[in-house]
């Protein structure tokens, strides 16, 4: 689904991300973690077309993520508040979105509908703009709406930061419930080592730029990472 070759950036000398092969299977979900620093978020721009890399490629579906168009349109992400519109209400942003997918208004309702549990009554009706939502709330605008027309790849930064326990427990049944149900594609970065260990089948380790681990979640794969972040 998604495949790396031969990735490099660098920041005048500083190479901060550097991957000569990685490969994501289509229907994996595929957990990003590392320190501050480590490159996680710098991997998903890259990903996504956001800055450019010094060297190598990303291909998603064999389509070059740069200089095409296609790949966003079965692709899904949110990783920071930058792709919010912060001086729309949260309805005028979700019809915003709708509307350059190309939904219907039948399609956004049924959207808004689905998600009222995942909003919590927090979200929508409150008659506030995005920016004067709480961190929590604005995660939760900016993952739905990456979730609208349920791509095949998504892509997620820290999605459980700023969220109450409440709304990760429900977070990490609706990421079970895509993965196993639509077969969706998953990354997620976290510097929780909990949730990434319940939601990612495979986890990768980044340090200083760099794969230093790629474990296949177990039983055992909490402890390792623990172990391995103690040092």
């Amino acid at each position: 689904m998604i495949k790396v070759k031969d990735l490099t950036k660098a920041y005048n000398s500083n190479v901060v991300l550097n991957i000569p092969k990685l490969q994501i299977k289509k229907g994996e979900s595929f957990g990003l973690v590392g320190n501050n620093g480590a490159g996680k978020t710098t991997f998903f721009r890259l990903i996504l077309d956001l800055i450019r890399a010094n060297t190598g490629m990303v291909l998603s579906k064999d389509i070059n993520v740069v200089g095409n168009e296609n790949w966003k349109f079965y692709t899904g992400s949110y990783l920071d508040e930058g792709f919010l519109i912060d001086f729309l209400t949260p309805e005028e942003y979700f019809k915003f979105i709708s509307g350059i997918n190309g939904l219907s208004k039948g399609d956004l309702d049924e959207f808004l509908k689905n998600f009222e549990v995942f909003f919590n009554g927090e979200v929508i009706g409150k008659k506030k703009y995005i920016r004067e939502l709480s961190s929590g709330n604005q995660k939760k605008v900016g993952i739905a709406a990456a979730l609208m027309t349920n791509p095949e790849i998504l892509v997620l930064d820290e999605p459980f930061n700023s969220l109450d326990p409440t709304t990760q427990i429900r977070l990490k049944k609706l990421l079970k419930e895509m993965q196993h149900e639509k077969n969706v594609t998953m990354l997620i970065s976290s510097h929780d080592l909990n949730q990434v260990t319940e939601v990612c089948d495979r986890i990768v380790v980044l340090h200083e730029g760099n794969i230093v681990h790629d474990i296949q979640t177990n039983k055992d794969t909490l402890k390792e990472l623990e172990e391995y972040f103690a040092v």
